[in-house]
């Protein structure tokens, strides 16, 4: 009687609305955790490919001539970077998307005390490793390659916090996640405005049709998955003649993707009572349910938000299928000793290594010194500093810009230099940080025990 009575207390005990929130940040971080081993075991095997006697058919395979054609309308391309690079990184950016809109409605970014110290470490982590890859390339033929040391990949840097267990603090890996976030953002913005050269007003035009299409949409209650599929294809291929990168597009739609349920709390338990009190009652039909399991499967379903269906249903294909098909598909550099003295794979790496820790420490000490903001919770600052060199490793999206800033048909060189860049400073900035942190935790087991 007692137990059945501490537990009919505990139901009765609110959730946080912190809480609720907080639970798929948990999934995310365990998902991208298990995604950083994957992602290095592809870049692995890209790199072994790419240094063996298959690396000319390892090569050719991403170069295939693919194309899809509707009358005299078509799309054609390198499979590598029409289908990957264009494609399924739409997707990639569409749950970056989904990301930024559930930290600014339940995040960390949605209160900007604690948004503060992630906001201003990612700006100084974004501006300080620009500013050494130039002081390195400019005036020189690299120049354009300068916004690649800016990103954090949050799959490797998490896979690595989860080496050390529950020795990191959860509040240093919820600062690296929003960092990583504002960082994608930042380099969505250089996306937009540095890599596009030439705009079509009418397709933009189309593009932005779209966009109101999929809002009024939201507004008036459609909750059809293929009509915003067919709008989102048709924002894409405009965008893609356009002029501008269609990753954009994925990002834009993922923030205008509702956060907020079509059916309440308080009418789910309503429905469900009502439901259960049918299937309570005496029915002299077994084979039959008293009750519509349409109606009652659409009640469920809408109440999650279809920004969290979204993400917890997209996530894992993003971590597991198409994370590590684009580093199959771009970590694959032919490894020569030139290559690594080569000064572009030098001003990135230091941009990673050095730039990448150096701003987002400098930036956050000023802005704790002058008391707008403080450490998370639990975390000291050897804890922090090693957090800062692990966020030096940025993989997926350094690779991302590394394309665009070097297209292998013009810059070939350049593109291999920078591949061999972004390998070299991870490297060291998985190392450097692993040390520390491993000097962190040791250091807080001591304290613990004396």
């Amino acid at each position: 009687m007692a137990n059945k009575k501490n537990s009919q207390s505990s139901q009765a005990i609110p959730v946080r609305p912190v809480q609720q929130w907080l639970v798929p940040v948990k999934r995310f971080l365990e998902i991208e955790a298990a995604s950083g081993v994957i992602l290095l075991l592809c870049t692995v095997l890209a790199l072994v490919l790419a240094n063996s006697p298959l690396a000319k058919p390892f090569a050719e395979f991403w170069h295939t001539h693919v194309g899809v054609a509707f009358g005299d309308y078509g799309l054609e391309g390198e499979f590598g970077h029409l289908v990957i690079n264009d494609a399924l990184m739409t997707i990639f950016f569409f749950v970056v998307g989904l990301e930024v809109k559930r930290e600014i409605v339940g995040g960390e970014l949605r209160d900007p005390r604690k948004a503060l110290l992630p906001i201003v470490g990612a700006l100084g982590g974004v501006l300080t490793p620009a500013t050494i890859y130039l002081l390195f390339q400019s005036g020189e033929s690299g120049e354009r390659g300068w916004a690649i040391p800016m990103a954090t990949d949050i799959a490797f840097v998490v896979g690595i916090l989860a080496l050390f267990g529950s020795r990191v603090p959860f509040g240093l890996k919820i600062f690296l996640l929003t960092l990583a976030i504002v960082d994608d953002l930042v380099a969505v913005l250089v996306i937009a405005i540095v890599f596009t050269e030439k705009i079509s007003i009418v397709y933009l035009a189309l593009a932005m049709i779209g966009f109101a299409l999929t809002y009024l949409c939201n507004r008036i209650g459609v909750r059809s998955i293929a009509i915003y599929l067919i709008i989102g294809i048709g924002v894409w291929i405009s965008f893609h003649h356009a002029g501008v990168h269609p990753t954009i597009a994925g990002v834009v739609l993922g923030i205008l993707t509702p956060a907020k349920a079509w059916i309440g709390k308080r009418t789910f338990v309503e429905v469900f009572q009502e439901y259960w009190e049918k299937l309570s009652g005496d029915d002299d039909d077994p084979e039959e349910l008293p009750v519509n399991v349409e109606q009652l499967r659409f009640v469920a379903r809408e109440a999650l938000s279809p920004l969290h269906r979204l993400e917890m249903f997209l996530h894992p294909w993003v971590a597991f299928v198409i994370m590590p098909v684009f580093a199959l598909a771009n970590a694959g550099v032919p490894l020569e000793i030139s290559a690594l003295g080569d000064s572009v794979s030098i001003a990135i790496a230091a941009g990673l290594a050095v730039g990448k820790p150096l701003g987002i420490i400098l930036f956050c000490s000023v802005a704790i010194g002058l008391g707008w903001s403080r450490l998370p919770q639990g975390v000291n600052w050897l804890t922090f500093v090693a957090g800062a060199c692990l966020g030096g490793i940025g993989f997926t999206m350094a690779l991302f810009l590394n394309s665009l800033a070097f297209p292998a048909d013009e810059f070939a060189a350049l593109e291999s230099a920078g591949k061999v860049g972004t390998l070299m400073g991870s490297c060291v900035s998985a190392a450097i940080g692993c040390g520390l942190m491993i000097w962190a935790t040791r250091t807080d087991r001591t304290e613990t025990i004396s």
